[in-house]
């Protein structure tokens, strides 16, 4: 078993980095398709390839917050729970 020689901060730093990187990337994925839905409808015929793309992309998404809600549980001041979670983990 490799031990982890990263400081508590170190650590809670890149669980914040991965909550960050979560919300761009719905942030991203609301944004992005929302235009997509508009100009796919705009352009006549109905719905024709939003759908497909909303679809996989939200398949990935899907993906993306359960690896995070797996790796991360509860609620409040993320950064300073993660930084107490760690420092705990290390016995400080």
């Amino acid at each position: 078993m490799a031990t982890d020689t990263r400081t508590p901060e170190e650590r809670a730093q890149e669980r914040m980095d991965d909550y960050t990187d979560l919300l761009w990337h719905i942030a991203s994925f609301v944004i992005i398709n929302g235009f997509l839905w508009v100009l796919d409808a705009t352009q006549g015929g109905g719905i024709d390839w939003a759908f497909w793309i909303t679809i996989f992309w939200g398949i990935g998404l899907l993906f993306h917050v359960a690896w995070y809600l797996i790796d991360v549980s509860g609620s409040g001041r993320r950064y300073e729970r993660f930084l107490e979670d760690e420092r705990r983990k290390d016995g400080v």
